[in-house]
């Protein structure tokens, strides 16, 4: 992978990881959803902005990430947007003050370990 082609890459994994992170935050504005307040939680995701940049930041993100399949095999690119894990839990873990669990910060190294394998080159 050359580095345009990373740098695509990581473009496509922080814009759609800026969208979980939205997707998120307008998640816990709505509260739980249970049988009684389903269609109006539907209803909702049309106004609530948080959602609305959350969905458009998806859009953006694999717009990205159809730009780099036009330049790097599937069986490359796939694997390697699980990198996007990573940055998901840092952002639980910084921002939303999530706890990263030892097994859980075990399972993100063999992430690296398996990106790293997958887009190396001799």
């Amino acid at each position: 992978m050359t580095p345009q082609e990373f740098g695509l890459l990581l473009m496509s994994v922080l814009i759609s990881v800026a969208g979980q992170f939205f997707l998120k935050i307008g998640a816990i504005k709505l509260g739980r959803v249970h049988a009684g307040n389903v269609v109006n939680h539907i209803l909702s995701i049309v106004t609530t902005p948080e959602l609305l940049v959350g969905l458009a930041c998806y859009a953006l993100g694999a717009v990205a990430y159809i730009l780099l399949l036009t330049r790097v095999k599937l069986s490359v690119a796939g694997p390697s947007v699980s990198i996007g894990y990573i940055f998901s839990v840092l952002i639980g873990c910084f921002i939303l003050k999530e706890s990263i669990p030892l097994i859980r910060l075990l399972g993100l190294s063999f992430i690296v370990l398996g990106v790293i394998l997958v887009v190396w080159q001799k």
